[in-house]
């Protein structure tokens, strides 16, 4: 599998009471080109404060605060840049950027809060929240309805010990999707339902120790890890 397969993907999942995190695979938004670069902030805070009359003090640890990251992505809608998604049907700025929103930004009236969102990119491992967005329009049609979007993104972690324990440990289920096989399933199916690509049915053959893609009975446990 080559690097150009791995696209930055980011996820809505919900934590539990007790703490257990649930990625939602059916709400996603993968991007059309991955960003160019990344800021991912570490922040450690001490206690500024001084007695009267104090030259110098040693600064005493007061908190760890939480990871930030930011970076741009750019939707387009000239159709120059085929869509996230083999055989996807191309979408408009407009679209795409409800499509972002809807993940990012929507409010979960249930719980009374602003979506959770998993970002999955390579290496890069990382739940939290959206603290900013903002969307610089830069090609336009004639009837002024913008072309492409270069969006700015921040996020700021909400790192539980559940997910901080899936960010440790890349093998979980919550990031290897762990399927079922039923009646009429095949591997090609699978990758499209999983990846929204059957291309890749090579390598999860590979990652499932099997000869070849059709040896599936139903019952049969798949593993599908995440693209690398």
């Amino acid at each position: 599998m080559t690097q150009s397969m791995i696209r930055l993907t980011m996820n809505r999942y919900t934590v539990a009471p007790g703490g257990s995190v649930s990625v939602d695979t059916g709400k996603s938004f993968t991007v059309m080109i991955n960003p160019a670069e990344f800021t991912h902030d570490h922040t450690i805070e001490y206690s500024k404060q001084k007695a009267l009359g104090q030259v110098g003090s040693d600064n005493k640890f007061a908190a760890v605060e939480p990871d930030k990251v930011r970076f741009s992505i750019i939707l387009d809608g000239t159709g120059a840049v085929p869509p996230a998604r083999r055989g996807a049907v191309a979408k408009d700025v407009k679209e795409l950027m409800q499509g972002l929103l809807a993940i990012v930004y929507e409010y979960v009236g249930t719980r009374h809060e602003p979506s959770r969102v998993r970002l999955l990119w390579g290496s890069l491992i990382f739940f939290g929240r959206m603290t900013s967005m903002s969307t610089q329009y830069t090609l336009f049609k004639a009837s002024g309805e913008p072309l492409r979007a270069k969006v700015g993104l921040q996020f700021v972690g909400t790192m539980s010990k559940s997910e901080s324990q899936l960010v440790s440990n890349r093998s979980s289920p919550d990031l290897s999707h762990v399927v079922v096989v039923r009646d009429g399933d095949t591997l090609p199916l699978l990758c499209n339902r999983i990846y929204g690509d059957s291309s890749y049915y090579p390598e999860v053959a590979q990652a499932n120790g099997l000869a070849g893609f059709r040896e599936l009975a139903p019952g049969q446990r798949l593993v599908f890890p995440p693209l690398e």
